[in-house]
């Protein structure tokens, strides 16, 4: 079988176990069901690229410190409490981000960088409610 015709058959089940992670809350993932694709592949994408860096409840990352004596120089802005709109976050991943900091520029790209922009202008300024597993 050819690589496209792989891409092709196999293309669609990726974009359902993506959203299955994103639904069953593997990985800490913890956004509604409801929510649009975009924003579903954001937050598995943000989980994937940006997690070491960024503390985001709903995409379960805990990259940022939580306390300033415990900052180190590759630290990003906490995003449970920080409220972004997505001009300014597709800005951020563009350049580099706002500073001179270690983020870099385009570390996603295209599509990626528009449902991770998505995703977090829903989702950024809030922390996800806690749930008990069993």
């Amino acid at each position: 079988m050819s690589a496209r015709r792989l891409r092709i058959a196999f293309g669609p089940l990726a974009v359902l176990a993506a959203v299955g992670v994103v639904a069953c809350g593997e990985q800490g993932i913890s956004v509604s069901e409801k929510d649009p694709e975009q924003i579903q592949r954001g937050a598995v994408i943000f989980n994937e690229r940006c997690a070491g860096c960024h503390t985001l409840s709903y995409a379960g990352t805990e990259g940022s410190a939580i306390k300033p004596n415990d900052k180190e120089y590759k630290d990003g802005p906490n995003f449970d409490q920080r409220k972004e709109d997505k001009e300014s976050v597709l800005f951020a991943i563009e350049n580099g981000g706002f500073s001179s900091g270690p983020m870099p520029q385009d570390i996603v790209v295209g599509q990626d960088a528009q449902d991770v922009a998505a995703f977090l202008a829903e989702y950024s300024g809030r922390k996800a409610p806690k749930t008990v597993t069993p």
